[in-house]
């Protein structure tokens, strides 16, 4: 019989979930193993926006400061047609005063960031080039073997959480290499880091340009003029043909049509984007969160906030266990209600979002957008600016409510 509270946790993936979960629980005095396969941090161009959900959470975790200190509050977010013309925004400086602001870092940064303060937690160890290669389970513990420079080895644990993303070990082993049920856009995504001047141009410092053929996203991701372009391509191209068409892209695609010796690529990277969600998010003791557990385009940032709202709820499940204020019988209660935030919100607004860039004339986009039509709005009415951008707090949800303690035990 499963007994309340625990020793240990294993976190499966140095990403930045893996490290905040491990970084929340290690911080609560919680025993945490984090493995990873690679030798180091991912340094990768990822997403970089944070919605007032992860906010909550990275100030949770004691880092906020590090994280504004390194990266900007975005004042303004926009959609455009693709001559520059401004549709509708959306002004952050309508939420002046709210401590969970919007916050612009590149993702690498952020794993920066947690681990070095993951490094000062006693309770914590962070292990590189430890991949996993099959898990196991009993009633009383969960086990991975994994492989090490030193050889093979079994590191068990009360829990072991796959924050180990897209292509997560811990779910292909608890459903099937294969099994990762929703689908995969047909557009091709391509994600740049830019040094350009769009500022001359008049663009904000988030931009969505809508065209069936050159839409693209551009946003400010650093204080020294670096800027994410992240634009669709033809399906089916290969690396070296996407590459090869990125200057012609460009010069269609950015204001003032420039030719490559007017910006600099720092990074280039195409990728495919997906809407997918696990089966479950708990199996017994092993658990999932983040890109391990669900997928979603990029547009809109929902899958990195989703994911790090999802960090959050799990540590208060673990810590209500941990501390014996509820029974391991919440972790299904993890898993159904952030399954289901998924489904009402993270799947189909994500999903809208992208389909608003290619799948609309931007001439009529102001008279059949609902969204752009209330963004609109907003410009002349600051309480529903304030309302309509708060929206996205509705991913979150406060599991200590789910705490079922009575006289100090917690009921089964």
């Amino acid at each position: 019989m499963e007994t309340p509270g625990f020793q240990e946790v294993i976190v499966v993936g140095a990403g930045p979930a893996g490290l905040l979960l491990s970084l929340l629980l290690a911080k609560k005095g919680i025993s945490v193993q984090t493995l990873d396969a690679a030798d180091t941090l991912d340094s990768r161009p990822r997403a970089t926006h944070y919605g007032p959900p992860a906010i909550h959470e990275l100030i949770r975790a004691g880092v906020i400061d590090d994280v504004r200190k390194q990266g900007f509050l975005p004042r303004k977010v926009c959609w455009r047609k693709l001559d520059g013309t401004y549709l509708a925004g959306l002004d952050a400086s309508d939420l002046k005063g709210d401590d969970d602001m919007l916050t612009c870092l590149p993702l690498d940064k952020l794993g920066r960031v947690l681990s070095d303060h993951l490094k000062a937690q006693p309770t914590s160890s962070l292990k590189w080039q430890h991949k996993v290669t099959s898990i196991g389970q009993d009633a009383d513990k969960a086990w991975v073997l994994v492989e090490t420079p030193e050889g093979p080895k079994r590191l068990e644990a009360d829990y072991i959480v796959g924050c180990d993303g897209a292509n997560s070990q811990i779910r292909r082993s608890l459903f099937g290499d294969l099994n990762f049920p929703g689908k995969t856009w047909d557009e091709q995504i391509v994600a740049t880091n830019t040094y350009y001047d769009f500022e001359k141009y008049g663009y904000e410092d988030s931009n969505f340009i809508i065209h069936p053929e050159h839409w693209h996203m551009a946003a400010r991701i650093s204080n020294d003029g670096l800027w994410r372009v992240s634009y669709g391509e033809i399906p089916g191209l290969s690396r070296d043909e996407i590459l090869a068409r990125q200057p012609t892209k460009f010069e269609q695609m950015l204001p003032g049509h420039p030719k490559p010796n007017e910006y600099k690529l720092a990074s280039i990277n195409p990728y495919r984007v997906h809407q997918r969600l696990a089966e479950k998010m708990r199996v017994g003791r092993f658990l999932l969160a983040a890109d391990a557990a669900h997928l979603c385009n990029p547009f809109g940032g929902l899958g990195l906030t989703g994911g790090i709202v999802d960090v959050g709820g799990l540590y208060d499940c673990l810590v209500g266990i941990h501390e014996c204020k509820a029974d391991p019988s919440i972790l299904d209660k993890y898993s159904n209600i952030r399954s289901q935030k998924y489904k009402e919100m993270i799947d189909p607004i994500s999903s809208e979002n992208i389909r608003r860039l290619f799948d609309q004339d931007p001439d009529k986009a102001l008279e059949n957008d609902e969204f752009l039509k209330l963004c609109k709005r907003t410009a002349t009415d600051s309480e529903l600016s304030r309302t309509v951008q708060r929206g996205v707090n509705a991913l979150m949800h406060d599991f200590t409510k789910e705490y079922n303690v009575v006289n100090g035990v917690a009921q089964h």
